[in-house]
């Protein structure tokens, strides 16, 4: 698992979020998520890669929570355990994509 924290000022777009995930030669596509929505536990057999555009999303990668918040990323290995929820009062959107094995 890696988490890359947002860093900057400004987070960035849904535009310049596809753009970065393009630039990785990977196919992006979004996901919204409702207020409280919980996707539980689950694993791909594919990476995932996951940026958050607005919101926010509570995350439990094999028993390790963090919160993830606009311009976040987090990579998640094939076959690792996790799941997640939008715990905040608005709706979280995400830039995804699968990365190959």
């Amino acid at each position: 698992m890696l988490i890359i924290r947002w860093q900057a000022p400004l987070t960035p777009t849904r535009e310049q979020l596809k753009i970065l995930i393009e630039s990785e030669g990977l196919e992006p596509f979004e996901e919204e998520y409702a207020s409280q929505v919980k996707i539980g536990e689950h694993r791909h057999p594919f990476g995932e890669v996951r940026m958050v555009v607005q919101g926010e999303l509570l995350f439990n990668i094999a028993g390790n929570q963090f919160l993830l918040r606009a311009g976040d990323r987090v990579e998640i290995p094939s076959n690792t355990k996790h799941w997640h929820i939008n715990n905040g009062t608005e709706k979280c959107i995400c830039i995804c994509a699968h990365r190959p094995v």
